[in-house]
């Protein structure tokens, strides 16, 4: 990989579509053990996956993978970072302010 280069590669993957009362998520599972690092991005193929209230839908599909470059790479993680660090400004209590 280079420095300023990209590369994409596919893999087969599970998504996994939860929409219950307890769990609501999407996750995508590289089948091929394929592990996404800072700054990649995936697009998953195929249309929509819509999970009845109460159900969990389950399907194969094949994503893309856009690796970033090492300086993309490094910028996502230097500025990663301070983007957490943003969080650390809100609190929570339970006395309302006017």
């Amino acid at each position: 990989m280079g420095i300023f280069t990209r590369e994409k590669e596919t893999a087969p993957c599970t998504v996994e579509v939860s929409h219950k009362f307890e769990s609501l998520h999407a996750h995508v599972r590289f089948n091929n053990g394929a592990v996404v690092h800072p700054g990649d991005e995936v697009l998953v193929h195929g249309p929509e996956i819509m999970a009845p209230y109460g159900e969990v839908v389950t399907e194969d599909r094949i994503a893309t993978i856009t690796r970033a470059s090492s300086v993309e790479r490094f910028w996502t993680r230097l500025t990663g970072d301070l983007e957490v660090m943003e969080l650390c400004e809100f609190s929570f209590s339970e006395e309302a302010t006017l």
